[in-house]
C-alpha cells in the first residue's frame, strides 16, 4: 500500500487512465472487426465499406496518438487490415475459389488444398530436387582431438 499523498495520487490516476484506455482499445476492436464481417459478407456496398475502413484507421491512429497502442502495433495492424481488404476485393474480382481463400484468412481460417493437387505439388519437387544433386562422398579422415598437455 502506498504511503505518500503523491504514490496515493498517482494509483487513482493510473486507474483512471486504465479504465479510459480499455475504453478505446475495445472500440479499435470493434471497428475493425465491424469492417472485417463487412468484408467477408460481401453484401455491403464498397461505399459502406470504405467509409468503415476509413473509420477503423482512423481511430487506430488516435489510439497511436494517445499512447494507448504502440505505434509500430497500430502500424502492423493497419497493414493487415488493408493486405486482407485488398485481397477480398481482388478475389470478388476474380474466381470463387479466390473469394473463399480470401475471406477465410480474414476469418482467421485456412483453406486445405485438394489431396491430389497437394500430391501432385510434392511429387514434383522431389523430382526436380533429385535430378538437381549428385550424390558425393567425402574421403577425408577426421583428425583427432588434441591431448591436453601435462602439467609438469
Amino acid at each position: 500500500m502506498a504511503n505518500s499523498r503523491s504514490a496515493k495520487k498517482r494509483i487513482r490516476a493510473n486507474e483512471a487512465k486504465h479504465i479510459r484506455n480499455r475504453t478505446v482499445r475495445s472500440a479499435v476492436r470493434t471497428r475493425v472487426a465491424t469492417v472485417r464481417k463487412l468484408a467477408v459478407s460481401g453484401t455491403a456496398a464498397a461505399s459502406e465499406l470504405t467509409a468503415q475502413l476509413i473509420t477503423a484507421v482512423s481511430s487506430l491512429d488516435k489510439a497511436a496518438e494517445k499512447g494507448i497502442l504502440h505505434r509500430n502495433n497500430v502500424a502492423r495492424r493497419k497493414s493487415r487490415l488493408m493486405a486482407q481488404i485488398a485481397a477480398i476485393m481482388k478475389a470478388a474480382e476474380g474466381d470463387a475459389d479466390a473469394v473463399e481463400v480470401a475471406t477465410a484468412k480474414v476469418a482467421g481460417r485456412t483453406v486445405r488444398k485438394p489431396v491430389a493437387a497437394a500430391k501432385a505439388v510434392r511429387t514434383r519437387t522431389r523430382t526436380t530436387a533429385s535430378a538437381t544433386t549428385k550424390k558425393t562422398t567425402s574421403t577425408a579422415r577426421k583428425t583427432p582431438a588434441k591431448a591436453p598437455a601435462k602439467k609438469a
